[in-house]
């Protein structure tokens, strides 16, 4: 990645709130002190209880040059439509327990911008997927997403039956508790929970998983990123949701479709470069420990 001439660095974060002025307090002043100025989200600036640079996840992701993103994966993931939309990198530093995206600690957080402003960070492009709902032939709704869409029913309902089809032709019917569409940023979050395929971020894939399948042969899927997926709902739904990234969520009616495509947008995430990917899945799904 080239030098960032940086001059606006957008902070997000949504850790408790205890935790949020000893941390951006002394970052604020780091940041000023190399003449870059900082704004900040809503959630940031009622802890610092201070509102002069706030503003919305909007505006930042409109008016920085970077986002620096301090907390887990789900903060990272509010953050990743913002960013991709405007072809802004995002720096994760992990306040978060797991964090399979924000890979950089908080002790790495002033390395990771000295690194990244003398441009030695390499941002990995990720691919994010464009989930449409269509409700009586028409795009009722729309949305990016860097994880996954998820279609699943709610605590008391039943088992749902959906329909599969891969670029216009029938793969078959699932009867489950519902079924994960995910990138391979993705592949280990729900997905994984679910028995899905871990898949290396840098493949062009698209994964398929059901989750408690009726029928046990109904196995995950591994396809092309440039399938067009659709996913209809078979039955009258009965408390049955589309969930999207973990962020959105909406109830669906019977014979609803969802389409799901490639983006035409990617998310860039600033890796560590002495963390190599297998490393981070080590690390986090503790292999090889006893």
């Amino acid at each position: 990645m080239p030098t960032l001439a940086l001059q606006k660095i957008g902070i997000m974060t949504r850790p408790r709130p205890a935790d949020v002025p000893g941390i951006v307090r002394p970052l604020l002043q780091w940041l000023a002190s190399r003449n870059i100025h900082a704004l900040y989200d809503p959630e940031t600036a009622q802890s610092l209880g201070d509102q002069s640079g706030m503003r919305t996840r909007e505006q930042l992701a409109a008016e920085t040059d970077l986002l620096l993103v301090l907390g887990g994966d789900g903060t990272l993931l509010s953050a990743a439509r913002e960013a991709a939309q405007r072809n802004k990198p995002i720096l994760p530093i992990n306040l978060g327990s797991l964090g399979f995206l924000t890979s950089f600690t908080l002790d790495e957080l002033y390395p990771a911008l000295e690194e990244t402003l003398a441009g030695r960070l390499v941002a990995s492009e990720r691919v994010m997927l464009k989930a449409t709902l269509l409700r009586n032939g028409k795009a009722d709704d729309e949305q990016a997403v860097l994880n996954d869409v998820v279609i699943n029913k709610g605590a008391l309902a039943r088992m749902t039956e959906l329909r599969l089809s891969l670029d216009g032709d029938f793969v078959c019917r699932y009867r489950a508790d519902g079924l994960i569409v995910a990138t391979p940023t993705g592949s280990t979050a729900y997905s994984l929970s679910a028995g899905g395929p871990i898949v290396h971020p840098s493949v062009e894939a698209i994964v398929i998983t059901p989750i408690c399948p009726h029928t046990l042969s109904d196995r995950p899927l591994v396809v092309r990123d440039s399938s067009l997926v659709e996913v209809s709902l078979m039955e009258t739904a009965d408390s049955v949701y589309l969930t999207l990234d973990g962020q959105k969520g909406i109830e669906l009616q019977r014979r609803d479709r969802v389409r799901i495509v490639r983006a035409p947008q990617k998310l860039m995430l600033i890796q560590p470069p002495r963390k190599p990917y297998y490393e981070i899945l080590r690390s986090k799904l503790k292999w090889g420990e006893a």
